[in-house]
């Protein structure tokens, strides 16, 4: 099975996200693309490009992205809370089309600012009940004409999307991403997804959900190709080993201090997976060989929250290990951003690769 690789687009309104660094028009167009071309020329397959209410419009950063480019494929987060399955189908679908079969989704169930936009679903049995019905609906506007469908919380009827999705080979459409760690999220996954995302745990952890969600595949009666596996994590590598854990240590010194990390999403304290990623830190600050935990106690959150440290030919390693389990998509990144798209690019995507 090919690997994919692919970086991280911070659509921020506020500068320095994650220690990245301050600069003015930080979210411009031409800054945004700069990035994008950068990843073209440095190996990678495209970039996640986040959600969140109070972040720029994130379906709209990836259309005027990949408008700029040619073979940068945006990953493309999106909330069944903001959008409704058939017109999320035909704007993706419509994207898709324009750009060659360029399009990656990844779906969020997780909370966020619910009243803001005037979603009343923070349950989250009805979160990922909905999330179900969204990837199904959307599923079959992109694979079948005159769909009907009548759920608890969408329907669709006699509804066909055009464009039509980009069909190559064994791509349909555009592959759908998913995160989560709760027992509704993993049945959502091993019946709905195509990728399941792992943030950084350990590998024991890894392998103990990978076998878990095949095992739910197969209990659930899923329908589809088999469940493919990725792993969103930070990545800080250097010339050296030393050099490497040198600079960690002190980037963790400053977020100690309140420096270089934006507040972390409350909503994310209530979220399994990242509490599983918070309570790593009780095990030891250094775990496996080189995935540091300590970022998590100073603010780091999401894939921020622990850090695979070391030479790129450590970091390799450590991410062969991961592929060995059965990782195939990787969403990796570092601050600042633009430095270390080219950096990773050049010293660490060889080593995968060879």
């Amino acid at each position: 099975m090919s690997l994919e690789f692919l970086w991280y687009i911070p659509n921020q309104f506020q500068p320095g996200h994650r220690g990245d660094d301050v600069t003015e028009n930080h979210n411009s167009l031409e800054t945004l693309t700069g990035h994008a071309r950068a990843l073209e020329e440095h190996g990678w397959g495209g970039a996640l490009i986040g959600t969140g209410w109070g972040r720029p419009d994130t379906f709209t950063v990836a259309t005027a992205l990949a408008a700029q480019t040619t073979t940068f494929q945006p990953l493309i987060a999106v909330r069944p809370g903001y959008w409704r399955p058939a017109n999320f189908a035909a704007a993706a679908a419509a994207l898709d089309d324009l750009t060659r079969g360029r399009v990656l989704i990844n779906i969020v169930s997780g909370k966020d600012n619910l009243a803001a936009y005037g979603d009343s679903e923070g349950d989250q049995a009805h979160r990922y009940a909905r999330t179900k019905e969204f990837l199904q609906i959307v599923r079959k506007l992109w694979t079948e004409e005159n769909v009907t469908y009548h759920g608890e919380h969408f329907s669709v009827t006699d509804s066909t999307v055009v464009p039509r999705t980009v069909v190559r080979g064994e791509r349909r459409h555009p592959r759908l991403y998913f995160g989560g760690a709760s027992e509704a999220a993993a049945k959502v996954a091993a019946t709905e997804a195509d990728v399941q995302l792992f943030w950084g745990e350990p590998l024991d952890g890894v392998h103990e959900r990978i076998e878990r969600l095949k095992r739910l595949s197969e209990e659930l009666g899923r329908e589809h190709a088999p469940l493919e596996f990725g792993l969103r994590i930070t990545t800080l590598i250097r010339d050296t080993t030393e050099q490497a854990w040198a600079d960690a240590e002190a980037k963790v010194a400053e977020m100690a201090k309140g420096k270089g990390v934006i507040s972390r999403d409350p909503n994310r304290q209530t979220a399994v997976g990242q509490q599983r990623l918070l309570d790593l830190a009780a095990r030891g600050e250094v775990l496996d060989d080189n995935l540091y935990t300590a970022p998590g106690k100073f603010g780091g959150g999401g894939a921020g929250t622990t850090w695979l440290v070391g030479s790129a030919e450590d970091v390799a390693k450590s991410l062969r290990k991961y592929q060995s389990l059965g990782i195939t998509h990787f969403v990796l990144s570092d601050t600042p951003y633009l430095p270390e798209i080219k950096r990773q690019g050049d010293q660490l995507l060889p080593l995968l690769r060879g």
